[in-house]
């Protein structure tokens, strides 16, 4: 008989998402633990850092931006950003 497994550590999820990542509740509940771990830099998923520019620039082609956003080109909320 195997021994039981560990209890998921809701207090350190928790700790992780809300506080330290700060991510609204329902991003937080919509994540599954393995992407939390990821997000959070833990159970050596997180590595290598940002990206470089020839593979920011790859990224930017295959997922272009819709327009739409809350935020103009700066960084500062755009027209109906409220």
């Amino acid at each position: 008989m195997s021994p039981e497994p560990a209890p998921f550590p809701w207090k350190a999820a928790l700790q992780a998402g809300l506080c330290r990542l700060r991510l609204d509740p329902a991003t937080f509940w919509a994540m599954t633990p393995v992407e939390l771990a990821i997000a959070a830099g833990v159970d050596g998923h997180a590595g290598g850092g940002a990206p470089g520019r020839q593979a920011l620039e790859a990224l930017m082609l295959r997922f272009p931006d819709r327009g739409g956003g809350r935020c103009d080109a700066a960084g500062s909320p755009g027209e109906g950003a409220g």
